[in-house]
C-alpha cells in the first residue's frame, strides 16, 4: 500500500503537532495533498479509472473545505499551511 503507517506518522510529525495528532486541520490538509498527489499520478497513467478520478474530485472537495475552514478561523494557520505545502488560493 502506498500509504502506511510510518508515511502517516512521517506527515503527521511533520505538519501536526506530534506524531499522534491526526486532527488538526494542518495534518489532516497535508495527508489530503499526499493522496492527491499519489492519485493524479496514478491517473497519468490510467486515463479510464473512473473511480480513482472520483475519489480524487471528492479529496479535492474535502481538502478545499478545510482551507476555507482555515482561512475563515485562523488566517496565520492558513497561510503557514499554504507555504508549507506549496499551495495556491
Amino acid at each position: 500500500m502506498y500509504l502506511d503507517k510510518a508515511k502517516k506518522e512521517e506527515i503527521f510529525g511533520k505538519y501536526g503537532k506530534s506524531n499522534s495528532d491526526t486532527g488538526s486541520p494542518e495534518s489532516q490538509i497535508a495527508l489530503f495533498s499526499y493522496r492527491i498527489s499519489h492519485l493524479t499520478e496514478h491517473l497519468k497513467k490510467n486515463r479510464k479509472d473512473h473511480n480513482t478520478a472520483r475519489s480524487l474530485t471528492m479529496l479535492v472537495g474535502k481538502r478545499r473545505a478545510l482551507l476555507d475552514y482555515l482561512y475563515d478561523n485562523d488566517i496565520e494557520r492558513y497561510r503557514s499551511i499554504i507555504k508549507a505545502l506549496g499551495l495556491r488560493r
